[in-house]
């Protein structure tokens, strides 16, 4: 997934890392077969690059969607009557 730069994005180290123990346990217990570290993020590179563009545009979407319908509902959740003096 680019950066404003066009690279693909990079997990913080703690992040890689604990992706990395996930995908390598993953492997251990649904595909009964063990990887190594450099297996295992290779796989997670991948899946940054193919899938990742995919999950951050759902999420921008969403979040496009959700910033909409609180913008639509301005009116009715911060309007205030004038002029209630005399009502």
């Amino acid at each position: 997934m680019p950066n404003e730069t066009g690279q693909p994005i990079k997990l913080a180290a703690e992040a890689e890392q604990r992706s990395v123990a996930s995908i390598k346990r993953f492997f251990g217990e649904h595909m009964d077969d063990d990887v190594g570290d450099l297996k295992a993020k290779l796989l997670l590179d991948f899946f940054l690059e193919e899938i990742g563009p995919t999950v951050y545009n759902r999420a921008i979407g969403d979040a496009q969607a959700t910033l909409q319908e609180r913008v639509g509902d301005l009116d009715g959740s911060c309007y205030q009557a004038e002029f209630n003096y005399w009502r």
